[in-house]
């Protein structure tokens, strides 16, 4: 069955590339034999109707004309089906496997890889592979969660969502009304960055902290999505990338890289622990209390106070 539907839409596609007019319908049953097998009108329409709508999702720019005698006609014009030839250099075809990756992790392997199959045939170099580790260190950006593909396609689609989110001080989730503008990973986690309708504001959301469905909504963009620039900026600045002043840690020796490798200084304090000075801005408690009994916050007080209250709720789940 598969083969016989490659084969109809290759003759689909040829015949509406190989026309130098529009094609009615009738023309097109008439000349694809899988067409005139076709049981009835009904059946033939409904096959032609998917198929159409199959090779667009290809790539393929099909026309619709309509003549004089108001028949539709379909053709599929070459100049508006060429692309140029295709240069990728390593780094950026590593970039496409690490995207392609994660579409697949994400339950979209199939997109992806009609994507990768798209770019080869547009002229990408054969000795290329975009999913070969172009180096000693493999980048990995994992999709676990099940609200990344119904977020993503939201954010292309532009349309808002509802789902339970259960902030880290919270002991039970909250149903938030969310524009999504974009999803940005930062240090290993997804976050969706949007307008939240109840609060008149934007806000970011950790997607390991959505419960439930995410369940979508009709209606428009009732505010304007900024450039992906500054949505990477907002969620840098929510997530803790942005810092303005110190913080002061207590880290149980051979624990805590990733804060090891953000740290202005490092003491060694004996009976196990060192002495850790880190940039300290919005989101570092929350990163803090992952790191569970192995930190220790000294000061300053806010922060310390943050990461207790953090911990206080998390214990009373």
């Amino acid at each position: 069955m598969a083969i016989a539907k490659a084969e109809r839409l290759m003759n689909l596609a040829l015949c509406l590339l190989g026309t130098r007019r529009p094609l009615s319908k009738r023309e097109l049953r008439g000349s694809i034999e899988a067409y005139l097998e076709a049981g009835n009108d009904d059946s033939f329409n409904r096959m032609f109707e998917r198929d159409k709508d199959d090779l667009r999702e290809l790539g393929l720019v099909i026309e619709t004309v309509e003549n004089l005698d108001g028949e539709v006609g379909y053709l599929a014009r070459r100049d508006s089906n060429h692309l140029p030839p295709l240069t990728l250099d390593a780094e950026e075809a590593a970039a496409l496997g690490l995207a392609a990756k994660v579409w697949q992790q994400a339950r979209l392997a199939g997109a992806a890889s009609g994507a990768l199959h798209k770019l080869r045939a547009a002229g990408m170099p054969e000795d290329v592979d975009p999913y070969e580790s172009h180096g000693a260190l493999e980048p990995r950006i994992p999709a676990h969660e099940a609200s990344f593909e119904p977020l993503m396609l939201a954010c292309r689609d532009r349309r808002p969502v509802v789902f339970d989110y259960r902030k880290a001080t919270a002991a039970r989730p909250e149903q938030r009304h969310v524009e999504p503008w974009a999803l940005e990973c930062w240090r290993g986690h997804w976050y969706l960055a949007g307008w939240d309708r109840d609060r008149q504001a934007e806000r970011v959301f950790r997607l390991s902290r959505i419960t439930g469905k995410v369940r979508s909504r009709t209606g428009r963009f009732t505010a304007p999505v900024p450039d992906v620039v500054t949505v990477r900026e907002t969620v840098a600045g929510w997530a803790g990338e942005t810092a303005d002043r110190s913080a002061l840690i207590r880290l149980r020796a051979g624990a805590g890289y990733p804060l090891r490798a953000k740290a202005a200084s490092v003491r060694e304090l004996g009976d196990g622990w060192d002495e850790l000075e880190i940039p300290y801005g919005h989101g570092l408690d929350a990163w803090l209390v992952e790191f569970g009994p192995d930190v220790v916050v000294l000061e300053p007080a806010e922060l310390r106070a943050d990461v207790v209250d953090r911990l206080r709720a998390v214990a009373k789940d």
